[in-house]
């Protein structure tokens, strides 16, 4: 049997993260200023609150992906450039 949970109790699951960086960052923004003005209620300030820790995650997982095909991207550069007489000495 499973239990009903009334209206006001009913957990509403946030939208996914943004489809790319620049997009979740502007949302992220649109988040911080509107808590940054102090006009919406605890219980819209604590769900604001969730979804800018989603989307932070986000960003930060998808700048330490760049990073890491930076890395070795470089790598794979520095590997195939050749040393000149002056680098070797």
């Amino acid at each position: 049997m499973k239990k009903k949970i009334s209206s006001d109790t009913e957990a509403v699951a946030p939208p996914p993260p943004q489809k790319n960086f620049e997009t979740a960052t502007a949302e992220l923004e649109k988040i911080i200023a509107g808590m940054e003005a102090g006009q919406i209620s605890l219980e819209d300030a604590l769900s604001a609150y969730k979804r800018g820790v989603e989307l932070l995650q986000y960003c930060q997982n998808m700048l330490k992906d760049s990073q890491q095909q930076i890395k070795i991207l470089e790598a794979d550069m520095l590997k195939n450039f050749p040393l000149t007489e002056r680098d070797a000495s």
